[in-house]
């Protein structure tokens, strides 16, 4: 007999049939020998007509009150469903999120789970009853019990940490769709369905737009080991199953707010090519890298800042053995880049550097918290080290420095955010498989041979052998992008930077650190661009503007008409000409890239907005993702 928690989402509950569906089910489930939790969302659009009747009391609702109006949607489904389950004849009870002991931040609206009681649970599945819970709801730990919602998504987020707190078999999460696809089957009705995927993998998707799961529920079931199924409620279709590593044995306390950090890695054998001034325009990327993968040239991290005037700066890194063979390529290529009108122009001037080192954070809790990257970047500020390059991903920030400023960059790091070096040695080949992917937590390790024996890496490898290198296309219509020209290149500025913007609690996804350093007034001084919401844009711009000028800094440009197309795989690792493919298929459809960051396991491009989903299709259509069946998301 299994214990299970299911969760069923507001188009499976969204009327009386569709409840009397999901009980039957639930029904059956117990009568084949297992225990049973249900988490229910709100019924349908409910939760948005609540929002709009709040609206049309007050534009600015008070979000306490928010949290006791929205709070209620989900108490109509499991009194309703209960009385379902009741009818078949199975015993059952709802119950609040209060009730469960669902215990959370007193931070209405966004509130993160802290611990769940779980005595008065298991008191009652003990007892043969199934427990219908509502989700997205818990309770302030504050002594005054304040009722609290713990944002979109609240609901797989509730269920999972219920089955991570009761030590389930595993958690179904029961939805519209029929498991996880490769891509957003509104927008490409050729997605193929996925039988199993990484929580690394899907924490990247979830996080790019792909919304079957929400980040934090994959988060919580990474960092505890719980098995997950996504399926549709309509069928009995097997789904798609999302694989974790087996935890270390975390604490159930803090669940949500504990260590968001659970390694610091780096590699001294790497060193960095740029291509400075390139031409701006579709097809630039591609031929580089094309080139660069039919050399069989394997790089780690790729970024392409963002453009000024007519022209960008491409860098990468490799590692030490390599760099002559990426020098060349580099610099056979450079001529052939360069304005037909002056060959003998300064233009896409090939520079390297020798002697430098990644160092990287990383953690399935730094997603959604915008202080994680302002602490790396402050505590490599307070130690003297100057950032060279920055690459990020949702579960990982890269940073290039000094190799001679490696150690103490580390040592930095691993105290601020309490690793203990060398706990866990663990040695691979990272990089990016000639241009395929580039560092992301939890995979198979960044610093190649020679680095092996230095790397801290706390967390155990999720990777598994895959058929196909690219499991999913992901997109972002929802980012703008804000580049400060001129940043005086010294420690501390990024830490000022992102400092200020998470002290507004403003999330940054990308950030790209330009290689073009010019010197003025005796300053060096570089430009750097990041991605954050759009709703966030405009407060994030004026907040810039404000302190630009105390601090030094250059123009604040802001562009809310862009768009992030990204693929991923942990099975990109050490496959040449991925990222070359991925480039090729927008070059040949026109469609120019105006910035990219890569990890280990993704690689994504900021392109226009208008562009945005013809360059998730033909992307999709590239890698040979698209399945024969269409899939038709209920309305």
């Amino acid at each position: 007999m299994a214990l299970i928690v299911q969760k069923y989402g507001g188009t499976s509950v969204g009327s009386v049939e569709r409840i009397q569906a999901v009980a039957q089910r639930v029904y059956n489930t117990v009568k084949a020998g297992n225990s049973l939790v249900v988490v229910v969302s709100a019924m349908g659009k409910t939760t948005d007509g609540l929002v709009k009747l709040a609206n049309e009391i007050s534009p600015n609702p008070n979000r306490r009150e928010m949290d006791m109006l929205l709070s209620t949607g989900e108490q109509v489904t499991i009194a309703l469903l209960t009385m379902a389950l009741q009818e078949l004849g199975q015993p059952a009870i709802s119950m609040t999120g209060t009730q469960v002991g669902i215990v959370t931040e007193a931070e209405h609206s966004r509130a993160r789970i802290l611990h769940i009681e779980t005595s008065r649970l298991t008191r009652h599945i003990n007892a043969g009853k199934v427990v219908v819970v509502a989700g997205f709801q818990g309770t302030s730990s504050a002594g005054e019990m304040e009722i609290t919602t713990l944002g979109r998504g609240g609901s797989d987020t509730s269920a999972v940490a219920i089955a991570a707190a009761l030590r389930a078999n595993f958690c179904e999460i029961y939805t519209d769709v029929p498991g996880i696809l490769t891509t957003d089957p509104r927008l490409v009705a050729e997605a193929q369905l996925m039988d199993a995927i990484t929580c690394d993998e899907m924490l990247e998707l979830a996080s790019l737009g792909a919304k079957v799961l929400h980040p934090r529920a994959v988060e919580i079931a990474r960092n505890y080991g719980v098995p997950l199924v996504v399926r549709s409620s309509w069928t009995d279709a097997p789904g798609t199953w999302v694989t974790s590593a087996k935890p270390q044995g975390r604490s159930l306390i803090n669940l949500e707010i504990a260590r968001p950090v659970d390694a610091v890695e780096f590699d001294t054998n790497q060193a960095k090519v740029a291509l400075l001034r390139v031409p701006d325009k579709p097809g630039v990327a591609a031929r580089l890298f094309g080139e660069i993968s039919r050399q069989k040239v394997d790089v780690d991290l790729i970024i392409q800042s963002v453009h000024e005037g007519n022209s960008n700066d491409i860098a990468f890194t490799v590692t030490t053995p390599i760099l002559k063979r990426a020098e060349a390529v580099a610099a056979a290529i450079a001529p052939a880049l360069r304005s037909q009108s002056n060959p003998k122009s300064n233009e896409a001037e090939v520079m390297v550097e020798h002697n430098i080192a990644k160092v990287s954070i990383a953690g399935a809790g730094m997603i959604g918290r915008p202080g994680v990257a302002a602490k790396m970047f402050t505590t490599l500020a307070e130690a003297g080290v100057n950032i060279q390059m920055i690459s990020t991903s949702e579960v990982k920030v890269s940073c290039v420095v000094d190799a001679a400023q490696c150690d103490r960059a580390v040592n930095a790091l691993c105290s601020a955010f309490e690793i203990e070096a060398g706990e866990q040695g663990v040695g691979g080949a990272g990089g990016a498989g000639g241009a395929g992917g580039a560092g992301e937590a939890g995979e198979a390790g960044e610093a190649g041979e020679a680095g092996k024996d230095k790397l801290i890496l706390l967390t155990p490898s999720l990777c598994t052998p895959l058929s196909s290198p690219v499991r999913g296309v992901a997109l972002d219509l929802n980012q703008a992008r804000l580049a400060i020209r001129q940043l005086p290149d010294r420690p501390g500025m990024a830490a000022k930077l992102f400092g200020l913007l998470a002290q507004h609690n403003i999330s940054v996804d990308m950030i790209i650190q330009s290689q073009r350093c010019r010197v003025i007034d005796g300053v060096p001084r570089r430009d750097i661009a990041f991605t954050v919401s759009q709703i966030d844009g405009e407060n994030a711009k004026e907040m810039l503007i404000q302190v630009a000028a105390e601090l030094g800094w250059g123009e604040v440009v802001l562009d809310s008409a862009i768009a992030k197309v990204s693929i991923v795989g942990a099975g990109m690792v050490g496959q040449p000409g991925v990222a070359a493919k991925m480039f090729e298929a927008l070059a040949q459809h026109q469609i120019n890239i105006q910035m990219i960051a890569t990890s280990e396991i993704k690689i994504s491009c900021v392109v226009a907005q208008e562009q945005g989903i013809k360059a998730l299709q033909v992307i999709h259509a590239a890698f040979g993702l698209a399945g024969s069946e269409k899939f038709v998301v209920p309305a």
